[in-house]
């Protein structure tokens, strides 16, 4: 499944601080069609995250009934992301 949105990264403060885009509803929807085929456990989803011209392997996380996509630090690194930027987030996910 290759799915394409855009979003702002934002910033979760815990005991590893992350950064994330948020999965809009309609490809949160998609993606929970396939979870259960696709899920390695505790609702997360292998997938790959192309952002510019940087590409990296990650999970999406479920949150509030939908999913979010972390930012690596590679990513934002490569990329020269921070909290706020929108960005266009190509996402694969095997199916």
């Amino acid at each position: 499944m290759r799915l394409r949105f855009s979003g702002p990264i934002w910033f979760w403060r815990g005991p590893s601080p992350f950064h994330f885009v948020t999965v809009p509803p309609a490809e949160a929807q998609q993606i929970a069609e396939i979870a259960p085929l696709v899920t390695y456990g505790w609702g997360m989803i292998p997938a790959s995250v192309a952002i510019g011209g940087t590409t990296v392997t990650t999970s999406l996380w479920p949150k509030d009934g939908g999913y979010i996509v972390p930012v690596k630090k590679a990513l934002q690194d490569a990329e020269g992301l921070a909290v706020d930027d929108v960005v266009e987030v190509p996402l694969d996910i095997d199916a």
